[in-house]
C-alpha cells in the first residue's frame, strides 16, 4: 500500500497499523515536507490528530478520528459533570468548589466519606482520594485548583465499555483489589468479562453518542442495581482487549477499511 493510498496519522498511537501513515506531530506546521503538508490538507479524515491539531482542523473542516469532541472533554471532569447533567445521564451526585470560600462550603452538600478528585489532567486512578474526616479534606482543600467533589457511592468493582466510533466494542468488570476502593487496572484491578450487564453498556452507548464522543472508555456503576456514568476516559489503555483476545491493532485496520471510524 502505497504512502498515498494509506489513511493518515499524527499521534503515535496507530503507527503499527498497515493502513496508516503516521506522519508525528509538529506543532510547527512549516516542518512536515511540501508531500506531507498536501497529504494533511487533502485527508479525507485525519486519525489521533492530537489535542494541539485536533481544533485546528475542525475550524478547516477537516474531519478527525477521534472527533473533536472527543479531544475537547479529555481529561476534563468539569466539563464531563456539566455535559452529564445538560443531557440527563445518571451519573453520582457531584459538585465544583472555586476557591478557598466555595471549599469551606463542601460540608454544606456532602457528609463523610465522599470523593474528591483532581478535576483535570489526572488518568489511571491518580489524584483520586476518599476523604473520610475534616483533617483528609483540609488536605486535600490545599491543593491549587477546583476542588470536585462526588458521593462515595460504595462498591468492590464497576464497569468499563469502550465505544469506537459508534458502537461498543469491549465491555468488563474492573474489580479492586482488597482495601482499595478505586477500581482502576493502574491501581491494582483486577479484570473479568464475565455477565456485564447489557444496561451498562447501552448507558455508555447513550453517553457516548450524546456527547459526541467516538474514541473513549465510559466507567459505569452499579449500585443498588441502578447505573451511573462516572467519568469518559479519552486514553484508556490495552489491557482490557488483551485479556479479552481481541487484537486491538488488526481491529482497527478493519474499522478503518469498513469506513466505520
Amino acid at each position: 500500500m502505497t504512502l498515498q493510498k494509506k489513511a493518515i496519522a499524527l499521534g503515535a498511537r496507530l503507527k503499527d497499523c498497515r493502513n496508516i501513515t503516521t506522519l508525528g506531530v509538529r506543532p510547527n506546521f512549516s516542518d512536515y515536507s511540501e508531500e506531507e503538508a498536501g497529504l494533511i490538507r487533502n485527508a479525507k479524515t485525519i486519525y489521533y490528530p492530537t489535542s494541539f491539531y485536533a481544533d485546528l482542523f475542525n475550524a478547516m473542516g477537516i474531519n478527525t478520528f477521534p472527533c473533536y469532541h472527543t479531544y475537547m472533554y479529555a481529561q476534563d471532569k468539569i466539563k464531563q459533570t456539566t455535559m452529564f447533567d445538560l443531557l440527563n445521564i445518571p451519573h453520582p451526585k457531584t459538585r465544583n468548589f472555586f476557591g478557598k470560600n466555595q471549599k469551606k462550603k463542601i460540608l454544606d452538600f456532602f457528609d463523610f466519606p465522599f470523593v474528591a478528585k483532581a478535576p483535570r489532567g489526572s488518568a489511571m486512578g491518580r489524584d483520586v482520594f476518599l476523604i473520610k474526616n475534616q483533617e483528609e479534606l483540609d488536605s486535600y482543600c490545599r491543593i491549587p485548583g477546583p476542588a470536585y467533589i462526588q458521593d462515595f457511592l460504595e462498591s468492590e468493582r464497576d464497569i468499563r465499555v469502550v465505544i469506537i466510533g459508534e458502537k461498543p466494542v469491549l465491555s468488563y468488570w474492573r474489580i479492586s483489589k482488597d482495601g482499595e476502593f478505586r477500581s482502576n487496572v493502574a491501581a491494582g484491578a483486577s479484570i473479568s468479562l464475565d455477565d456485564v450487564p447489557e444496561q451498562a453498556v447501552k448507558l455508555a452507548q447513550r453517553a457516548a453518542k450524546a456527547c459526541m464522543w467516538n474514541d473513549v472508555g465510559i466507567d459505569i456503576l452499579m449500585h443498588d442495581s441502578d447505573f451511573y456514568v462516572l467519568e469518559a476516559n479519552m486514553r484508556y489503555g490495552r489491557k482490557g482487549f488483551k485479556e479479552a483476545g481481541i487484537d486491538y491493532i488488526k481491529m482497527m485496520e478493519e474499522m478503518i477499511e469498513r469506513g466505520e471510524i
